[in-house]
């Protein structure tokens, strides 16, 4: 299957990725593995990238749409893909519409993780990190530690980056609406579009993505 994942952040579409990349046997490619792997490979691609982002300037839709078709057209990817990160904008899905169609391939599905704004506020705003260790993550609701502020692994600080304040998540999701959003409105005019809620447990979302690709009712 080929697919492509959607959803705003805090939708836990990395995580829903990796286990249905999984579940169906297909590579897992997420814009930025892309970049990092182009660019320790030192890949032409991942020189434009990093000049670009060394400025601290957006990469141009043209190089991320390089890597990923590179990607794509790797061993691994030959009988299908899930995509996830890309395409982000409308130009990128009419770029990955015209790669498909050249390679003579389509998409199957493209699974839109629904939550609601409310809900991603409190996911992202509530995640706190040890200081001594980011991979130690909990959340004020959750998740919480024992002792509020205090890592329960190594009884480092915990602290919320600056990421996943209330005010830079809200910004996040206005971009999200007005950029990659509308990816949406165009694969649903081709009848791509298979939407579920993202809410509940992993396993459970997991399942109702499943079922949805399967053409099941997922409730």
């Amino acid at each position: 299957m080929r697919i492509v994942l959607v959803g705003p952040p805090g939708a836990g579409k990395g995580t829903q990725a990796a286990f249905l990349a999984g579940n169906l046997s297909v590579p897992h490619i997420s814009t930025g593995d892309l970049f990092r792997a182009n660019i320790s490979q030192g890949t032409e691609l991942g020189k434009q990238a990093k000049a670009y982002m060394d400025a601290g300037n957006l990469v141009p839709d043209e190089v991320t749409i390089g890597m990923a078709k590179d990607r794509m057209e790797q061993p691994d990817a030959e009988h299908g893909f899930l995509l996830d990160g890309f395409p982000r904008n409308v130009a990128q899905a009419q770029a990955l519409d015209a790669m498909l169609q050249s390679a003579d391939m389509k998409l199957d599905a493209v699974l839109d993780l629904e939550v609601p704004e409310d809900e991603v506020v409190k996911r992202i705003a509530g995640r706190r990190i040890c200081r001594n260790d980011s991979a130690h993550v909990f959340h004020v609701t959750y998740s919480a530690p024992k002792q509020e502020g205090v890592c329960d692994v190594c009884g480092g600080e915990l602290y919320q980056r600056d990421d996943d304040s209330e005010e830079t998540v809200r910004t996040r999701l206005e971009v999200y609406h007005t950029q990659t959003e509308p990816i949406i409105d165009h694969y649903r005019a081709q009848g791509l579009v298979v939407t579920i809620s993202a809410l509940g447990k992993v396993d459970e979302v997991t399942e109702r993505a499943m079922a949805a690709l399967r053409g099941e009712n997922a409730a």
